[in-house]
């Protein structure tokens, strides 16, 4: 497997970067590489996975804690990161032990063989969707099917043939580890290591079940349910407890992880909780005001448009953007920025007509203003 880039490398930003750097630097790669914009383009999609897994820890401020002070190790432990998805259930005496100093310096040995068999939770379950901008807004159900680790039937887990069980490891005593002692300059040190005959399991398997060949585990195709809330966002992700590889040693199933990747919309763009928009308008309705119809996410509303627009007028549409995704009785709103078409073409009684209108407020006869400067020269 691949070593994980640094996640400040990532998003190419300093580790002082403000929370506003991290969110422009994340922009603009996802709108760099985006699936949309990169149709398949399998290094494109990996690069906007990247991006967004290392924005989702960055942003949030205790993820982003964890990582200066541990790595990536800080997530591998607990099921990775994803929109606040992620788990992370050891303690620091768990990652501790995970640097390599646990073993050391008198009882650490002791209290790795007595950990090593313990219930230890299964490891998480990454995968991704691709959801329509109006689901991504609104909420949705979408059925996902994939692969997915289950105990052996057979076997009930054990790994052993029916009739059979599994024998105590006799060079470990059933412990997973092998404690040893050596002599160094602060003296006497134990450090262990896991035990080779039984890879840290503590069991022998004489024989294996046929079914699952002494693993314990079989591979089976699922279709899973994945309940996507209204108002998720590029990047985030939902977490499914319970659905991830299996506990270890009775451990509990770690978590499945499901990325959200959001298809682009046609005329709506996303800020965070609001939606931005253009809204074409002729040069009479710009002049003369009067209704107006605006499409919106929920569908066209009608807006009374004030006499005397001028181009590039912003008018905010309240509660027609994007829902909370922990308050869905809040909603963002819709910015939609008026633009003055100038016609390109016109009848010659348009024209005549503009030209009397162009006059009457006080402007000089475009053709006239041609004649004057051909004597001229």
């Amino acid at each position: 497997m691949d070593q994980k880039r640094d996640y400040y490398e990532v998003l190419g930003v300093s580790k002082s970067a403000s929370e506003d750097e991290l969110k422009k630097a994340y922009r603009q790669l996802a709108k760099k590489y985006h699936p949309d914009a990169n149709p398949g383009d399998k290094e494109a999609e990996a690069k906007f996975k990247e991006a967004s897994e290392a924005y989702q820890v960055l942003s949030d401020p205790e993820k982003r804690q964890m990582y200066d002070q541990y790595g990536h190790a800080a997530f591998e432990a607990g099921g990775g990161p994803g929109g606040g998805a992620y788990d992370f259930s050891g303690s620091f005496s768990d990652i501790f032990d995970m640097f390599g100093f646990g073993d050391m310096f008198g009882g650490g040995a002791r209290r790795g063989a007595q950990r090593s068999n313990a219930p230890r939770s299964g490891a998480s379950v990454r995968t991704s969707i691709r959801i329509t901008f109006e689901e991504a807004v609104f909420g949705c159900e979408k059925d996902l099917e994939l692969n997915l680790k289950d105990i052996c039937k057979t076997c009930g887990g054990n790994g052993a043939k029916p009739g059979t069980s599994p024998e105590t490891c006799p060079r470990c005593k059933g412990q997973g580890v092998i404690v040893y002692t050596q002599q160094s300059i602060l003296g006497v040190i134990q450090n262990q290591k896991t035990c080779p005959d039984c890879r840290g399991t503590g069991k022998i398997i004489r024989d294996k079940c046929k079914d699952c060949y002494g693993t314990g585990y079989v591979t089976t195709r699922k279709t899973i349910r994945v309940s996507v809330p209204a108002g998720i966002d590029e990047g985030q992700s939902v977490r499914i407890p319970n659905m991830g590889e299996p506990g270890i040693n009775g451990g509990e199933r770690g978590s499945l992880l499901v990325d959200v990747i959001v298809s682009r919309h046609p005329f709506l763009q996303r800020d965070g909780y609001d939606l931005f928009s253009t809204m074409p308008i002729s040069f009479a309705q710009a002049a003369l005001g009067g209704d107006i119809i605006i499409p919106t996410i929920d569908g066209d509303v009608i807006y009374e448009l004030k006499a005397g627009t001028q181009t590039d007028t912003k008018v905010r549409l309240r509660g027609k953007g994007v829902p909370h995704i922990h308050r869905e009785t809040e909603r963002g709103d819709q910015y939609v920025t008026l633009v003055v078409q100038v016609p390109t073409k016109l009848t010659a009684e348009q024209r005549e007509k503009l030209k009397e209108f162009n006059e009457s407020m006080g402007g000089k006869n475009p053709d006239d203003t041609k004649k004057k400067k051909f004597f001229g020269k």
